[in-house]
């Protein structure tokens, strides 16, 4: 059995609600924190397969990560009823000097703000430099993130969008109006991708048929889907895997076996074996691309991304004071 030690002993940890996470959220700061991981090297054993509990109609998924910072490692956790409708989000972070619990977060805007985030360090490091032209398949809220962190640190020339509820896609539009940004309602998916550099791909039909063709690609096009990360789900069909000339993961294995995109391209004997690349590779240029190649950005979202996110809410809540301590704190132990 261990013991406590005095001289282990840690500052309170740190809690963060959902309002204080609201207040500290910043797209910039996200997007550099996760270049700056995505550029370090990371081994498999640092980001590990995520692992899920079901029940009867419920599920707890937990995803772990140790941060290439060399500050944390940490883990979220996904509570998910089926029935109900309802899910809690969690992340701890813990000291990796002290192993002391350094916080806990509501995680519910941290998977919004890392998969948007992380997916604009991807579509930044692969499409032209140059003022972007960038069609959106979708309108909800991932498709809303997605174009925010985008424009974060691009430049936009020009956007159009595209989702099958005309109300829907005008209220997206309507959004963006508001602060400033000029987007088309197009009446087609094929009308919002015709002559952009950048697909920016958050959307599922609701028999699960893909809303992206591969037939609707052009020379040169960027590609980021993030709305498929389970077996049974769709959203880019499997010309897009085959024309694609890279494509792009966060989780390689995960995309690559776990997904229906790619799980049907493997049924259609589209063989992506020998163009399936990490981020990393990609944002540190050893994945290079001709200017006319289109490059898929797959993403399943990945405990890194978590706890990257979580550390940027850390270091900047604790600068300006937001947060409360806990009463007690989890202390380490010396065994």
């Amino acid at each position: 059995m261990g013991h406590s030690d005095a001289a282990l002993q840690v500052p309170p940890t740190l809690f963060l609600t959902d309002a204080d996470v609201a207040a500290l959220a910043d797209w910039r700061a996200a997007i550099d924190a996760l270049r700056t991981a995505y550029s370090a090297p990371i081994a498999p054993a640092m980001v590990p397969p995520r692992s899920m509990a079901r029940g009867d109609g419920l599920w707890l998924r937990g995803m772990t990560a140790v941060s290439p910072s060399g500050k944390h490692m940490g883990c979220k956790l996904i509570a998910a009823s089926i029935k109900g409708k309802r899910a809690s989000y969690l992340v701890s972070l813990f000291d990796l000097a002290t192993m002391g619990l350094a916080a806990l977060i509501d995680g519910n805007r941290i998977t919004g703000i890392r998969t948007a985030a992380t997916a604009a360090v991807a579509v930044d490091a692969a499409a032209p430099r140059r003022a972007l032209k960038v069609a959106v398949i979708g309108s909800g809220f991932e498709a809303h993130g997605l174009l925010t962190a985008l424009a974060a640190v691009r430049t936009i020339a020009s956007v159009k969008v595209f989702s099958p509820t005309l109300a829907s896609r005008e209220k997206f539009a309507a959004s963006f109006a508001e602060q400033g940004m000029q987007v088309e309602a197009a009446a087609s998916a094929q009308q919002a991708l015709a002559g952009s550099d950048v697909v920016l791909c958050a959307a599922r039909s609701r028999d699960e048929s893909p809303v992206l063709l591969g037939e609707w690609l052009e020379p040169g096009m960027t590609v980021a889907s993030i709305g498929s990360t389970l077996p049974e789900q769709r959203e880019v069909d499997t010309g897009v895997i085959a024309r694609a000339a890279l494509v792009v993961t966060d989780m390689p294995e995960e995309v690559a076996h776990d997904t229906g995109d790619m799980l049907a391209a493997t049924r259609a004997g589209v063989d992506f074996s020998k163009k399936l690349v990490d981020l990393p590779a990609l944002v540190s240029g050893q994945a290079r691309r001709d200017p006319e190649a289109i490059v898929v950005y797959k993403s399943v979202g990945s405990a890194l991304q978590d706890v990257i996110t979580a550390e940027m809410l850390l270091a900047r809540a604790r600068a300006q004071g937001l947060g409360s301590e806990m009463a007690c704190s989890i202390q380490p132990i010396v065994k």
